[in-house]
């Protein structure tokens, strides 16, 4: 039997735990939130993805406020860290030195050094760490790289990728719009979609990125195109500006030499494929959603099973590298080479 805990439990710990309970041979049985009404609290919807909510059954786990503590008594072999992103460096370097496996949620760390000490805790531990980058294994996004992989359509033209909502205001003390902590809506949400082009493209040779910032100078919105030394034109953009009742939007245009690959959450079917000749259609996916696929992924690493190689620790420090880059090309109004 797998021991899990879960340390950080607000709307991204409640996933995975509704995640962890449906794996077989893995129980969770321990949770660490520095909250101390905690148990009263996770009666309250928060987040603005489905797949959370709902009243929690504690029962049979150990609920600590401190994660050395938890660390120590719990006996743990796999974490999920669900912490706020300032946090994810010091707390996975801690789970490894203590023996047990980490699945840490997206963004690494706050920065490309940070993310370098994770990955040198993980080698010195011999235990697994995953970036949880869910868009990587969300069903319609790893069957449309499969389908660019195959080049069964030629070649990648353009792509649109987008990721639109308001800015999140459920997390405690509002950590989240504090860039300090959270790195913002470009660390926070863009990344998805930067993570996702490197996994379909490779790194780029450059990023242009343009951005809109409120009064105070946060950055609200951002645009980013990815160059790669040719004539494809791949953009994607990311903002928490939209007004509350617009709700939340991820979506995607693939431009193949012979089909347009299109992916948009709010229609039905959301998915499908656009051949140059022959009718739209919409390929068989992967059951679950992105959440239970990494999980899914993550077990089987630890267990000793075989898996496909969808992510590495050193494109997940790439990611957060892109992102750095992208920040950096806002406040210069200049292009910015990827080294």
């Amino acid at each position: 039997m797998l021991r899990v805990g879960i340390a950080g439990f607000g709307f991204m710990g409640r996933m995975h735990f509704r995640q962890w309970k449906a794996v077989k041979g893995a129980q969770i049985v321990a949770i660490c939130d520095a909250n101390p009404n905690i148990k009263e609290d996770t009666k309250r919807a928060v987040g603005n993805i489905k797949g959370a909510e709902g009243e929690i059954d504690f029962g049979g786990i150990e609920v600590y406020r401190d994660l050395d503590e938890m660390l120590a008594k719990a006996r743990l072999d796999a974490l999920s860290l669900t912490l706020p992103t300032y946090l994810h460096a010091e707390c996975s370097e801690k789970a490894l030195s203590h023996g047990v496996n980490v699945l840490c949620e997206k963004p690494m760390a706050l920065t490309a050094a940070e993310c370098n000490r994770m990955i040198r805790a993980a080698r010195k531990s011999d235990k697994v760490l995953q970036i949880g980058h869910c868009v990587r294994f969300w069903p319609e996004y790893a069957r449309a790289k499969e389908i660019v992989d195959s080049s069964q359509y030629g070649r990648v033209v353009a792509g649109m990728f987008q990721r639109l909502g308001s800015a999140p205001g459920w997390s405690v003390d509002n950590w989240f719009v504090d860039e300090a902590r959270s790195g913002g809506v470009a660390l926070d949400l863009h990344i998805h979609d930067t993570d996702y082009v490197q996994y379909l493209l490779g790194m780029p040779k450059a990023v242009c990125s343009h951005g809109a910032k409120k009064p105070g100078g946060q950055l609200i919105h951002i645009v980013t195109e990815y160059e790669y030394g040719d004539d494809k034109v791949i953009v994607a953009e990311g903002g928490w500006g939209m007004s509350p009742t617009f709700g939340f939007e991820m979506s995607f245009n693939i431009i193949l030499e012979k089909a347009t690959l299109v992916y948009d959450c709010t229609r039905s079917p959301a998915f499908r494929v656009c051949p140059g000749d022959g009718q739209a259609f919409t390929p068989q996916v992967a059951a679950g959603d992105g959440y239970s696929q990494e999980i899914e992924h993550f077990v089987k690493t630890v267990r000793g099973e075989p898996v496909p190689q969808v992510l590495t620790l050193e494109q997940s420090r790439d990611s957060v590298r892109l992102v750095e880059a992208e920040r950096k090309s806002v406040d210069t109004h200049k292009k910015v080479a990827i080294k």
